[in-house]
This record gives C-alpha cells, structure tokens and sequence, in this order.
C-alpha cells in the first residue's frame, strides 16, 4: 500500500516538473484589442503589458489600436507615449488601424514614432487569433 502511494506520488511530481517546463518553454502568442478613448484604460493597459511582460519576457504581445482607442497612439493625445516607447523596447507591438485614421483624417506624422500599422483592425485580431493568438480586452 505505501508503495503504491509513493509511486502516485513521483507520478503527480513528475508530470508537474514536465507540465512546468512545457508551460516555461511555450512561446506565448497575444494580440490585445483597444477601442476606447478612456485615458484611465490606456493606464491600466500599460500596467497590465508591464506585468505580463515581466513575467513572459519572450511573449509576441501585440495591440491593435482602432475606433477610439487611436488617441492613444497619437502625438498630441497620447497620455502614456512614454509607456509606449519602454513597452516597445521590451518587444511589445502597438498597431494602428489604417482604416480609422482615414476616417479621422489622421496620417502617419500625426501618430507616435515607433508603432506599426494595419489597413484593418479587425481583420489584424481575427488573423492573428487564427494563428494561435489569445485575445484580450485592453483596458477594463
């Protein structure tokens, strides 16, 4: 009986260990959608981009910014540029949806330096979850 105990025992372990080490070395694929143009939002995304990238150092983190959530990325409304810049250092991925820029009348001189671009937002978040993306809310 101790036996048998014991050997469950080193059974649960070891699946552990090797659970760990497949969880450790994963590449971590997440494509975040923004579209509000709530300032407390755009802080409470950097500190969450912060954390996660703290923890998943190597994770293909990616924000597709459109509809409203584009004053983020712009020069003149932009409340965390400063974030942004640290956060895409550290690999993050910020997108701006070319297809809401048009509709703003914005061009490329109007937006952060740095950034990528996407001609749609919506086609970028469902591509990438097809691809084995996990998609977040950004904000609250």
């Amino acid at each position: 009986m101790k036996r048998s105990i014991l050997l469950t025992l080193f059974l649960i372990v070891g699946l552990e260990v090797v659970w760990a080490q497949k969880s450790k070395n994963k590449q971590h694929k997440v494509v975040i959608q923004l579209t509000t143009s709530d300032t407390a939002a755009y802080r409470a995304l950097s500190k969450q981009l912060n954390n996660l990238t703290s923890v998943w150092k190597e994770a293909d983190v990616v924000v597709v910014v459109h509809n409203k959530g584009i004053n983020m990325l712009k020069k003149n409304t932009s409340n965390i540029a400063e974030e942004i810049k640290q956060l895409s250092a550290r690999g993050v991925k910020f997108l701006a949806c070319e297809f809401t820029m048009q509709q703003q009348k914005l061009s490329k001189e109007d937006m952060l330096e740095g950034i990528f671009y996407t001609p749609y937002g919506l086609i970028e978040i469902i591509t990438r979850q097809e691809n084995g993306y996990h998609y977040l809310k950004g904000g609250f």
